[in-house]
């Protein structure tokens, strides 16, 4: 093969990378707007969902829910933290300007670097009460911080790699919901999973879908401290009573949307 056929195969890798890159970045708009309606009745108070003067921070944000929210409620400021974010958040975070006058700001930052979050959070003028909203979509399962738990899941999985890249830490949920809520005064969080699927972008030992079981542990534990209300698949509170309905409705749906505050 010549020197300019070679070249010319590495341009056509280099177009289908691109091309790759462009259709990712297309699905994350898309589906931000699909499930922008599974998640917007959370934001409802007292019967209304009035937005102007509030505040967010949205928690592993994809970068385009926020411009959505913001277009459609137009709340004060959006605050959106990500370890790893969109390669356009911050021309999009420029151009809103231009469509919105909510506030949009996007930082890398950890929801475990406290250090760094008390920055940005004084940087934003956000006072010790907190944001009035704290969006956690499609991440919770990502803010695993316990002991692997990879081996109750599977015999294969018996010892621990260097790289993590098999594991799957313990959901510590009472010590992250804690964390959450005094970050905002209501906690919502939009949930896809599918158990038996991989993964795709688990980082380490973080991530991995709640099981059903994981699910019910987290309910229970979250509605005997907090108040809980269902959104989606349908809306109820969450407790003693209703406890019983989580695992029928967890087997028939694979995306639920629920809130959690004081």
């Amino acid at each position: 093969m010549t020197c300019e056929n070679n070249g010319l195969v590495e341009r056509l890798r280099e177009c289908e990378e691109e091309l790759g890159c462009q259709k990712d970045d297309l699905e994350i708009w898309t589906d931000a707007l699909e499930e922008l309606p599974e998640i917007e009745d959370a934001f409802e108070v007292n019967g209304k969902k009035e937005l102007h003067g509030k505040t967010i921070l949205d928690v592993g944000t994809d970068a385009v829910k926020p411009l959505y929210i913001a277009l459609k409620f137009e709340p004060s400021k959006i605050i959106g933290i990500s370890e790893e974010l969109r390669s356009f958040s911050s021309n999009l975070e420029q151009k809103s300007k231009l469509l919105t006058k909510t506030k949009i700001r996007f930082y890398n930052c950890s929801l475990f670097d406290n250090v760094t979050l008390d920055r940005i959070l004084k940087k934003e003028e956000i006072d010790e009460k907190g944001f009035n909203f704290v969006l956690v979509s499609k991440t919770l399962h990502h803010l695993r911080t316990g002991k692997c738990i990879a081996k109750k899941r599977g015999k294969e999985h018996k010892k621990c790699p260097e790289d993590e890249r098999c594991c799957i830490y313990g959901f510590e949920k009472q010590k992250m919901f804690d964390r959450l809520l005094e970050l905002g005064e209501r906690v919502i969080v939009y949930e896809s999973f599918s158990p038996q699927d991989k993964d795709n972008d688990k980082m380490r030992g973080r991530g991995g879908y709640f099981t059903t079981k994981e699910w019910i542990e987290t309910f229970k534990s979250l509605s005997e401290k907090y108040r809980v209300e269902f959104i989606r698949p349908k809306k109820f509170p969450l407790n003693k009573e209703t406890l019983n309905k989580v695992d029928s409705i967890l087997r028939q749906v694979d995306c639920i949307c629920f809130y959690v505050e004081k």
